[in-house]
């Protein structure tokens, strides 16, 4: 029997059934290839969900975190603090944006991040509500879920929300949202449900991840920041999927050229291994007591070596240059599949840096979503060795995450896969119209 059968019913048996998984289970990875238990070869765009930006397994984050194994794993920072910490703190204090005093804290997941962002906010503002946006994904916890802008899976059967938690339009172009509208939106929402002075923060992913890859107009950054100025808000980037390079800057947001008060990142952070952070505005950051923020692993010792290293990867080898040349090729032929006959369904395909996305519709005019083309693209991709991802609202977006440090012969390879799986996914579904 295949060793995956056979841990698919072990899975089936063992794990929680609300922990959802795919039919691939990894027994080694190196860079952008992973092969699974029975031998077979894949290649990664999904790269464990914007985690791998610096490949699996990339030689100087082994290297860094087996020094650090060699050291000590665990003493709590609370309890014995350590070196590693610190440095990573003030390196990442300059390289966020904003010409300010910033401080940071480490914590292990990205909506750990997110809460503790939420409670610097409100600690420092003496305010409680707090303005989301539709599509938005910001964790699984429980404020982590009343911030998603997405019903199903994430809320759905899990009763009551944390109040004073309000949604706007996310802008779209594609689907005829503007910048101004979601404003307004917002000027709307503080006219008739929430007084501007009682809202703490603002959050926002500058490009949308389980939201569809949606990025966010410069000037509508433009607008929430002026929005945030006049009436005392914190304004929060939520660069989690977004950040560590995987844009074409370090960091998304500056493609606008705007500064967050908070910015929360984690998965390409720390390349790997858990770790998240919430660096900002010192006074902001500083505004919860001793204590009020932390955790028992926060700013675990062995990810805190991985994510220096991965800040020396990003600069050494030009990831941030590397994330426009990789996007570049994957936007190019992913309009020209677009634009070939029988290529219809993809009716939008958007991104910045290599984070890209296209869109399947079941027909241009209407733009109507098709979810069940969506998986079947993903299941025959899965089927010819190519790891992509669904996402959107809708679920009707295929996203693309490739390490950015992979070999461009393996991005021409992977986009051959894909463009044979599209062809067949949408030739059996003519057919069986």
């Amino acid at each position: 029997m295949p060793r995956t059968k056979d841990l698919i019913d072990r899975r089936k048996a063992a794990v929680a059934n609300g922990v959802a998984t795919r039919r691939i289970y990894a027994a080694r990875a190196e860079n952008a290839e992973l092969w699974d238990v029975d031998g077979k070869r894949y290649l990664d765009l999904a790269a464990g969900i914007a985690v791998n930006n610096t490949g699996h397994r990339h030689p100087k984050l082994m290297a860094a975190v087996a020094a650090q194994a060699e050291a000590f794993t665990h003493t709590c920072f609370h309890v014995a603090p350590y070196e590693g910490y610190v440095r990573l703190a003030e390196r990442l204090n300059a390289a966020t944006p904003g010409d300010f005093a910033k401080k940071t804290m480490l914590v292990t997941t990205g909506a750990e991040a997110v809460e503790n962002a939420v409670k610097m906010a409100r600690a420092f503002t003496g305010r409680s509500g707090v303005i989301a946006f539709s599509g938005a994904f910001h964790g699984r916890t429980l404020m982590g879920m009343a911030l998603c802008g997405k019903v199903q899976p994430y809320k759905r059967s899990f009763g009551a929300m944390p109040p004073e938690v309000y949604h706007a339009v996310f802008p779209n172009a594609y689907h005829g949202v503007t910048p101004e509208m979601s404003l307004a939106q917002i000027q709307q929402l503080f006219r008739s449900t929430i007084d501007p002075e009682r809202v703490a923060a603002i959050i926002i992913e500058p490009v949308q991840g389980e939201g569809g890859f949606n990025v966010a107009p410069p000037e509508f950054l433009r607008g929430l920041r002026a929005v945030c100025d006049r009436h005392g808000i914190v304004l929060i980037a939520d660069e989690v999927q977004a950040g560590m390079a995987r844009t074409g800057k370090l960091f998304a947001m500056e493609h606008a050229g705007v500064a967050a008060d908070l910015v929360t990142m984690a998965k390409g952070l720390a390349g790997g291994f858990p770790l998240s952070a919430v660096t900002g505005r010192a006074e902001i950051v500083d505004a919860a007591p001793p204590g009020g923020i932390g955790g028992t692993y926060a700013g675990n010792p062995l990810a805190v070596a991985a994510a220096n290293a991965v800040l020396d990867v990003i600069a050494d080898e030009g990831l941030c240059i590397r994330a426009e040349q990789v996007g570049d090729v994957l936007r190019q032929r992913l309009e020209a599949m677009a634009a070939r006959q029988g290529m219809e369904a993809i009716g939008d395909v958007r991104g910045v840096g290599a984070m890209v996305a296209f869109e399947l519709v079941t027909d241009r005019a209407t733009r109507a979503p098709d979810a069940a083309l969506t998986q079947a693209i993903v299941a025959e991709a899965e089927a010819r060795g190519l790891i992509i991802l669904p996402c959107g609202t809708y679920g009707n977006v295929v996203r693309l995450l490739p390490p950015l440090t992979v070999p461009m012969a393996q991005v021409d390879e992977a986009l051959d896969i894909l463009e044979a799986a599209l062809e067949a996914a949408i030739g059996k579904a003519a057919r069986a119209a």
